[in-house]
C-alpha cells in the first residue's frame, strides 16, 4: 500500500494540473470557465459550490468512514470510502473536510489532512491541494483514502464529497455524501467511540457473514508462520446494546482471553448462551487450516443470522493461529439504519488487535501472561522492533482479512422511511445457503459458469441457473453434491422505469394452527412493497388461509409438543461422535397424564479423520538456567499443547534436556607430602636441615594458591674441636671415604636382590637460585634376572635440597 501525505504548499505541477481537467470541465460553471478561476485558496470553495445538477437524497453513491462512527478522536487516522452501488459508476470525484459552518474561501476552513492510498486511483487537486480526486478520468465504483483528525479544539468536522457521472454533478449538503463527525470528548479515551442509537426498523432480518482471510506469507512475508498457520473457529452472535462481547478499550472475558490465546469459542459461546435474553442469534463459521487458499480450491466459511429492532448489533471474533493472543472481527456493528431500514451490504477491511492478555510480540513468542491484564487495543506498525508488523516509518498495518455481512431476507411487516429500490428486493430473493460448505474435499469442480436468464419475464418470482463439471472424485466412496444450482429470480420487467409495477414482499410464516388439538386454520400474510406510480391499485392478494391439522388421534391423554429444534453439534471434533436435538412439551394431556412423546433424539456424527488434525503446539519456552555455577551441567525448556484436548493424542515431544557448559569451576593447589629431612648441613656445631614437597597440581581458575614447597629447621650436632688441624684431618678422612665409596658404586653397580643397577646419576641443577630449591638423581635397573621375584628391583630416585641460603 502506497501513502502519499498531504502537500505542504499550494504550488501544482503541470501533470496535476492537467490531470484535474476533466473534473474541472465536468463542472460546469455558470458564467465562468476554468481558466477565468483565480488559482487561490478561493478556488477549493468555488468547487463545492460549482452549479449542477443536485440530486437530494439520491442513495446510489455513498460516503463511508470506516467503523461509520459520529466523533473522532484528534491525531487519529480513519479510512475514507466513497462508492457507488452496482449498477452505478461514477468518473471523477472531489473530496474535502470543513469545520463546521466554513464556507471553505481560507485555508484554515479546512480540517485534518488526507493521505493517497493509491496513486494510480487518487491524487490531491492542483488548483487546491486539500482536496482529493481521481487521477485518471474513467469508469470507477470505490476508492478509498486515508483522513487524519486534526488537533483537539477544532470541533466538528464536515466530510464532503461530489460525483461526476456523464457531466452530471451529484452533490449533497446533507446526505450520502457528506459525514459529519464531532471531536470526541476526552473522558472517553480508549473506549468504543461509536455511540449506539435505539434502533426504529420493523420485522427481522436475515444476513450472511462472510469471512475472506488474506493472511497470507505473501501479504505478510515478515516472520510469517509456516507451520500451523489458520483462523480459528468464528464465534459471535447479533445482540442488544446492553451486551458486550468484546470492544476496544476494554477488558477481554475469559471466553475472549480463550479464543485469543488458544483458538478455542466453547467457552465463548457458553457465555453468549447465558445472555440469552440479550442475543438473538449465536454466529458460528468453522476453522480454517491453512489461513489462505484461493476460493476455487476451499469456500470461504460463512454463517447466517437474524436481527430484530431490539438486538440489532452484530459481534464476532477469530484468532489469528499461532500468535500470543492477536485476533480479528467486529464489535457491535450497527445493521439498523437512521432511517428505519436494516443495511443491505456491510464490506470491511480488518486488521489484527491484541487481548491484552499475553504478552508475546512474534507470532511464535512463548507463553507469557501480561499481569495485570491489559485493554483489548488495535497493533500498530510501532507496537516493538521484533513484531511481524513493525514499521520504523509508523506507516498502517496492511489488513489480513476482510468480512462481507449481505442481507439475505427480511419478515414481517417492514417500516423504513425510504422506499425499496429493485436492489433491496432481489436482495431479499437471494438463497438462503446452509452455514457451511459441505462440498466434501474429495470432490473437485471447476468454476460456476456465469448464471442464465430468468425463467420469468415478469415481476413474479423466476428461477435462474448455473452449472460446473466434476474434474475429479479422489474417493468414490464419498458422493459429489450437484453440479447444477439454482436461485430465485425477477424478471427484467420489474424496474423502476415501470410505472405499474406492483411490488410484494415475501410471504410471511404461518400463523399457528387456530386449535391445539384436531382440524383448524391457519393464515399467512404479505405487503405491498412499491405501490405502482401510475396509481393503479396492487390487486395481488395480501392474505392467504388453508387447513392445518394438530395431532390428528385427539383423546384427553394427547399432549401437544413443539416442532424439533436444531441439531446441537457433533460430540467430537473429529472422528465419530453423537449430536442431539430436542422439543418441549407445549401442551400436557387434558387428563393429566404424562406425555409419552419424546423430547430429545440422538443420533451419529462423522466428523474428520481425527489424525487429519494438526497437532498445535506453543511455541517452545527459553532455556532454563544451568543446574550447576560452574562447569557442566544440564538445562530444560518446555512447549504447551494449544489444540483442545478432545483432538486425539498428541505425540510431540513437551520437554527438551541438553548439556550447558560455564566457566571452569575453581582448582585449588595440590601438593605432594613432605620429603623426609635432609642431613645437618654441618657436620659439627650449629647448623641446619630441610625437607621439601612437590607441587601435584598449579591453581587453575581462581584457586587456592600454593603454600611453602620447602622448610628448614635448625639442627646441633656436637661442638667442633679447638685445634683445627685435627678436624681438618677428619673432614678429609670422610671426604676420601666417600669418595671410595662412589668409585666402587660407578665401577660395578649397586647389588640389589635379582637385579644389578646402574651407579647414580649426577645431582641435577637446583630448582631455585637462593632461598631453598632441590635437586635431583636417579639409579636405573641395569640387569634384570631371570629368578628375580622381588618387587624391590625397580628404578629408584633421591632429592636433596640446595641453595638454602636466603635471597
Amino acid at each position: 500500500m502506497r501513502l502519499s501525505p498531504a502537500p505542504p504548499g499550494l504550488s501544482p505541477s503541470p501533470a496535476l494540473l492537467a490531470l484535474a481537467l476533466p473534473l474541472a470541465a465536468a463542472l460546469a460553471f455558470s458564467d465562468e470557465t476554468l481558466d477565468k478561476v483565480p488559482k487561490s485558496e478561493g478556488y477549493c470553495s468555488r468547487i463545492l459550490r460549482a452549479q449542477g445538477t443536485r440530486r437530494e437524497g439520491y442513495t446510489e453513491f455513498s460516503l463511508r468512514v470506516e467503523g461509520d462512527p459520529d466523533f473522532y478522536k484528534p491525531g487519529t487516522s480513519y479510512r475514507v470510502t466513497l462508492s457507488a452501488a452496482p449498477p452505478s459508476y461514477f468518473r471523477g470525484f472531489t473530496l474535502i473536510a470543513l469545520k463546521e459552518n466554513r464556507e471553505g474561501d481560507k485555508e484554515e476552513d479546512h480540517a485534518g489532512t488526507f493521505q493517497i492510498i493509491d496513486e494510480e486511483e487518487t491524487q490531491f487537486m492542483s488548483n487546491c491541494p486539500v482536496a482529493v480526486t481521481e487521477s485518471t478520468p474513467r469508469r470507477r465504483t470505490r476508492i478509498q483514502v486515508f483522513w487524519i483528525a486534526p488537533p483537539a479544539g477544532t470541533g466538528c468536522v464536515i466530510l464532503k464529497a461530489s460525483i461526476v457521472q456523464k457531466r452530471i454533478i451529484y452533490f449533497q449538503d446533507e446526505g450520502s455524501l457528506t459525514k459529519k463527525l464531532c471531536e470526541q470528548d476526552s473522558m472517553f479515551d480508549g473506549v468504543t467511540d461509536k455511540p449506539i442509537l435505539d434502533c426504529c426498523a420493523c420485522g427481522t432480518a436475515k444476513y450472511r457473514l462472510t469471512f475472506y482471510g488474506n493472511w497470507s506469507e505473501k501479504t505478510h512475508p515478515k516472520d510469517y508462520p509456516r507451520r500451523a498457520n489458520h483462523w480459528s473457529a468464528i464465534i459471535g452472535g447479533s445482540h442488544s446494546k446492553n451486551y458486550v462481547l468484546w470492544e476496544y478499550g476494554g477488558y477481554a472475558s475469559e471466553g475472549v482471553k480463550q479464543v485469543a490465546e488458544l483458538g478455542s469459542p466453547v467457552k465463548m459461546e457458553e457465555e453468549i448462551r447465558q445472555q440469552s435474553d440479550e442475543v438473538l442469534t449465536v454466529i458460528k463459521a468453522k476453522a480454517q487450516w491453512p489461513a489462505w487458499q484461493p476460493l476455487n480450491v476451499r469456500a470461504a466459511p460463512s454463517a447466517e443470522f437474524s436481527v430484530d429492532r431490539t438486538r440489532h448489533l452484530m459481534s464476532f471474533l477469530t484468532m489469528m493461529g499461532p500468535s500470543p493472543d492477536w485476533n480479528v472481527g467486529l464489535s457491535a456493528e450497527d445493521l439498523c439504519t437512521k432511517e428505519c431500514g436494516w443495511v443491505q451490504k456491510v464490506v470491511q477491511d480488518l486488521i489484527p488487535w491484541d487481548a491484552g492478555t499475553d504478552s508475546g510480540v512474534t507470532y511464535e513468542s512463548p507463553n507469557k501472561p501480561t499481569i495485570p491484564q491489559e485493554k483489548i487495543r488495535p497493533l500498530t506498525s510501532l507496537d516493538h522492533p521484533q513484531s511481524p508488523f513493525y514499521d520504523p516509518e509508523g506507516g498502517s498495518i496492511t489488513q489480513v482479512a476482510r468480512v462481507v455481512i449481505e442481507r439475505i431476507a427480511r419478515k414481517g411487516e417492514q417500516c423504513n422511511i425510504v422506499p425499496d429500490n429493485v436492489d433491496d428486493i432481489v436482495a431479499d430473493l437471494a438463497p438462503e445457503e446452509k452455514d457451511e460448505d459441505d462440498t466434501p474435499e474429495t470432490c473437485i469442480y471447476s468454476n460456476w459458469s456465469p448464471w442464465s436468464a430468468c425463467s420469468s419475464s415478469t415481476c413474479d418470482k423466476g428461477k435462474r441457473m448455473r452449472q460446473r463439471m466434476l474434474k475429479a472424485q479422489l474417493d468414490l466412496s464419498v458422493p459429489c453434491p450437484d453440479t447444477q444450482d439454482f436461485q430465485p429470480c425477477m424478471g427484467p420487467g420489474c424496474s423502476d422505469e415501470d410505472g405499474s409495477t406492483c411490488t410484494m414482499s415475501e410471504w410471511i410464516t404461518w400463523s399457528p394452527c387456530s386449535i391445539s388439538c384436531g382440524m383448524g386454520m391457519r393464515s399467512r400474510e404479505r405487503y405491498v412493497k412499491q405501490f405502482p406510480e401510475d396509481g393503479s391499485v396492487c390487486t395481488l392478494p395480501t392474505e392467504e388461509t388453508e387447513k392445518c391439522t394438530v395431532n390428528e388421534e385427539c383423546s384427553p391423554s394427547s399432549c401437544l409438543m413443539t416442532e424439533w429444534g436444531e441439531w446441537d453439534e457433533c460430540s467430537a471434533t473429529c472422528g465419530m461422535g453423537m449430536k442431539k436435538r430436542h422439543r418441549m412439551v407445549k401442551m400436557s394431556p387434558a387428563d393429566g397424564s404424562m406425555c409419552k412423546a419424546e423430547t430429545s433424539q440422538a443420533e451419529k456424527c462423522m466428523m474428520p479423520e481425527c489424525h487429519t488434525i494438526p497437532c498445535l503446539l506453543s511455541p517452545w519456552s527459553e532455556w532454563s538456567d544451568c543446574s550447576v555455577t560452574c562447569g557442566k551441567g544440564m538445562r530444560t525448556r518446555q512447549r504447551m499443547l494449544k489444540s483442545l484436548a478432545e483432538l486425539g493424542d498428541c505425540n510431540e515431544e513437551l520437554e527438551q534436556v541438553e548439556k550447558c557448559m560455564l566457566p571452569e569451576c575453581p582448582i585449588d593447589c595440590e601438593l605432594t607430602e613432605w620429603s623426609q629431612w635432609s642431613e645437618c648441613n654441618k657436620s659439627c656445631g650449629k647448623g641446619h636441615m630441610i625437607r621439601t614437597r612437590m607441587i601435584q597440581m598449579e591453581p587453575q581458575f581462581g584457586g587456592a594458591p600454593c603454600p611453602e614447597t620447602v622448610q628448614r629447621k635448625k639442627c646441633r650436632i656436637r661442638k667442633c674441636l679447638k685445634n683445627p688441624s685435627i678436624q681438618k684431618l677428619r673432614w678429609r678422612e670422610a671426604r676420601e671415604s666417600r669418595r671410595g665409596e662412589q668409585l666402587r658404586e660407578e665401577s660395578d653397580g649397586e647389588q640389589f636382590p635379582g637385579c644389578r643397577m646402574r651407579p647414580w646419576t649426577a645431582w641435577s641443577e637446583c630448582t631455585k637460585l637462593c632461598g631453598g630449591g632441590i635437586q635431583e638423581r636417579y639409579m636405573t635397573v641395569k640387569k634384570r634376572f631371570k629368578s628375580s621375584q622381588f618387587t624391590s628391583c625397580k628404578d629408584k630416585k633421591e632429592i636433596r635440597a640446595c641453595n638454602v641460603h636466603p635471597c
